[in-house]
């Protein structure tokens, strides 16, 4: 048998495929930073070394390095946590049927384009997990998908399974946008309500039946996509990421939440800070937009750039989101800093663009801190996070490279406009220096 197991390693050996054990990456160690943990207090000068897409160890300079690492010398360099976006419609992906306004059943799964751009101008912003959202048109627009921005031809090599076993949330909406008033859409605020509701009923009876099925295919009852993906967010398994922004829209939020026992992040909440003691109550958490030049939609008028350290003080969980293209993900760190002038602190803010954030997608055990034995997602900075002369020089995902500023290719991501080239044009926009970037780094 021995013999058996020899004649097979030493075949799969000859032939350039080996085992698990006998495949190990060689470690990266990088040093001289200033490492940002979140988890815990920043380290002068650490040390991060990472090796299979995992962090194997963080500390100061006494940490010694394996004798066969790459080693990096990051001194006076920053790095922070993959940052991680909560809310995002990058890779192009539409809303739900346009003929209802409930629409549980829609995976965004199916829309999203691997290809798109989107990714990279995202990578270039230091942002390594996303939220992929459907849009916000609809009361009940869809499935929500969590991505590790890993290098990937397909959409499925780039889901990120949570801890509650589901690949992404269920996107719901109220206010203005879903109020339509046509093809069954709602023409008022209660009405939405009632719809919501309506539909929420007839989930909690569907995920009775399966329940008191236990597993027996005779008892199940018609299979029904709209009920499944509903039944997963009444068990606790998939989190409903809702986009509202008036004070009333916000409490009918918590209404409904209360009364089905949903686990709920509100999204935007522009008027939070009429709510924060409702809010606060409540449990709930917040993802929250900021961007510095406010307007466009009617219910958002009375945002304030406020709302995140109000919240912060009130004991609110707290993320800081893109909804790009709202705000473009290369700007995400910005909108912290948008923060910190309005009053949260530094260490919450950079919390909201990491670790709370993982947390509200249920990924807080895998990411969002620089910590052992978390996936190796990081970001190198040219200096202070919430500079606005800092650049993001390196994002790693899973201890692989996916961005570098010294890349020409990877800098046209970081510096061009909205329009990105797309693969095939980056070497003609190099060689023909399109982008008028003399002056950037100055």
């Amino acid at each position: 048998m021995k013999r058996f197991l020899f004649k097979i390693f030493f075949a799969l050996s000859v032939f350039g495929i080996t085992t698990i054990g006998y495949a190990q990456e060689r470690p990266v160690v990088i040093k001289g930073a200033l490492i940002y943990t979140v988890s815990g207090k920043p380290i002068e000068k650490g040390v991060l070394i990472v090796q299979n897409g995992k962090i194997t160890a963080v500390g100061d300079a006494n940490i010694p390095a394996p004798a066969d690492a790459q080693v990096i010398d990051a001194s006076g360099k920053v790095i922070i946590p993959g940052i991680v976006d909560t809310h995002s419609h990058i890779g192009g992906p539409a809303g739900g049927d346009n003929s209802s306004p409930l629409n549980p059943e829609v995976r965004v799964l199916d829309a999203v384009n691997p290809e798109s751009s989107g990714f990279r101008k995202a990578l270039a912003g230091g942002i390594t997990t996303v939220n992929i959202m459907p849009g916000s048109g609809h009361l009940m627009s869809g499935q929500t998908i969590y991505v590790k921005l890993r290098e990937s031809n397909t959409v499925e090599g780039m889901l990120e399974l949570n801890e509650k076993g589901v690949y992404g949330g269920m996107k719901m909406a109220n206010g203005t946008n879903s109020m339509r008033g046509s093809n069954g859409f709602p023409g008022t605020r209660a009405k939405s309500a009632a719809l919501d509701r309506e539909l929420f009923l007839k989930a909690v009876e569907y995920k009775r039946k399966t329940d008191s099925a236990k597993g027996n295919p005779a008892k199940m009852p018609e299979r029904d996509l709209k009920m499944e993906a509903l039944a997963e967010v009444l068990a606790g398994k998939r989190i409903v990421h809702f986009h509202t922004h008036k004070m009333n829209d916000v409490l009918t939020v918590l209404r409904l939440q209360k009364e089905f026992g949903f686990r709920v992040i509100l999204h935007h909440v522009s008027e939070a800070w009429k709510v924060i003691d409702e809010i606060a109550k409540a449990g709930v958490p917040c993802s929250i937009i900021n961007i510095d030049a406010p307007g466009g939609k009617l219910e958002a008028m009375n945002v304030s750039p406020k709302n995140c350290g109000l919240l912060e003080r009130a004991g609110v969980a707290v993320a800081i989101h893109t909804d790009d293209p709202i705000t473009d993900s290369r700007f995400l760190l910005r909108s912290a800093a948008i923060a910190i002038r309005e009053g949260m602190s530094r260490g919450k803010a950079l919390e909201a663009l990491t670790l709370a954030g993982a947390k509200m997608l249920d990924l807080g055990s895998k990411i969002g801190s620089i910590e052992n034995g978390k996936d190796a997602d990081f970001v190198i900075l040219s200096g202070d996070p919430f500079s606005t002369y800092t650049h993001v020089e390196q994002t790693w995902v899973e201890g692989k490279k996916r961005f570098d500023r010294n890349n020409p290719a990877d800098k046209l991501y970081a510096i061009g406009g909205y329009k990105v080239y797309t693969p095939e044009n980056e070497a003609d926009a190099i060689h023909h220096n399109e982008w008028n970037d003399d002056d950037d780094d100055k």
